[in-house]
């Protein structure tokens, strides 16, 4: 089995982990939930965090021909479309994005979202298998956090999105629209049901509470199955499922949420500029009583 090259790029303002992903015998890569540098405040994005991941493929001879989205991202915007003007590559998102984008377009009267994922260049379904050069890569859909989720085993090692957390901080929230916890936990039993030395790449780091002062993104199935917090050996359906649902009443919403769900539910891509040419999203008001 060849080895993916795998570099890591954290987003500490949003503690997102991307991915390069190459493979070492032909130079072809993959980049995995890039990062679009968007400040809420103003309105305003760059693509530094984007031009990092093309630098580091550019010093190390790598082509970039795939962008993966483990799914609708949440917490930041997606970086896609500009690896896509850069380099050509065609972005991919799990084939269940339909449900996501039929959910979010009556939640922002989104007229122009297809609700077919037309907006990607490739719907995965569970279980196919793409190549990044010699390597060989495998779609394992683990929805539960959205009903979209996918996670991407590439030879010996699994991007598993918002599926599952580093063992000492636990698992993904459950309680956006379309997530489900008890799906989710049949999710992560699929991913711990991989061999033990399976490497898991997280796609987000929030430091626990008490314990460890360092950002890490890198674990095992197996160190997952024994020592994550929300869900170890041992915990049943039931339990967990319990756990998700009183934990997830009490967390708000990210800071992120409105634009986030906006962009990425497009690929990336902005909401179509009005007559001024300027782009902007929506903010549903909801007036409690």
């Amino acid at each position: 089995m060849t080895k993916p090259i795998i570099h890591a790029f954290f987003d500490e303002p949003t503690n997102t982990v991307s991915y390069l992903v190459a493979d070492p015998e032909t130079k072809r890569a993959a980049v995995i939930d890039p990062v679009l540098d968007y400040d809420h405040k103003s309105g305003k994005a760059n693509v530094k965090s984007a031009d990092a991941i093309l630098a580091k493929a550019r010093a190390e001879g790598f082509t970039i021909e795939r962008v993966l989205e483990t799914h609708v991202h949440a917490d930041h915007l997606s970086g896609a479309p500009y690896i896509k003007i850069k380099t050509g590559a065609k972005v991919a998102i799990g084939e269940r994005i339909k449900e996501v984008q039929k959910i979010f377009r009556a939640v922002f009267n989104a007229l122009d979202v297809s609700g077919e994922g037309s907006e990607f260049d490739i719907l995965f379904k569970d279980g196919d298998r793409f190549s990044i050069g010699s390597l060989t890569g495998e779609v394992i859909a683990t929805p539960g956090h959205t009903p979209a989720c996918v996670s991407y085993r590439i030879e010996d090692a699994v991007f598993v999105g918002d599926t599952i957390f580093m063992p000492d901080y636990g698992t993904a929230r459950a309680d956006f629209p379309g997530g489900d916890a008890r799906t989710l936990y049949r999710s992560i039993r699929k991913l711990m049901a991989l061999p033990r030395e399976t490497r898991l790449f997280m796609c987000h780091d929030y430091l626990p509470k008490d314990g460890r002062t360092h950002f890490a993104w890198e674990t095992t199935v197996g160190e997952e199955f024994d020592r994550n917090v929300h869900v170890h050996d041992g915990i049943t359906e039931e339990d967990f499922v319990k756990m998700r649902t009183t934990r997830d009443a009490t967390l708000s919403a990210p800071t992120l949420l409105m634009p986030s769900i906006q962009v990425n539910m497009r690929a990336g891509q902005l909401p179509p500029a009005d007559a001024n040419g300027v782009h902007y999203l929506r903010v549903p008001i909801t007036l409690l009583q």
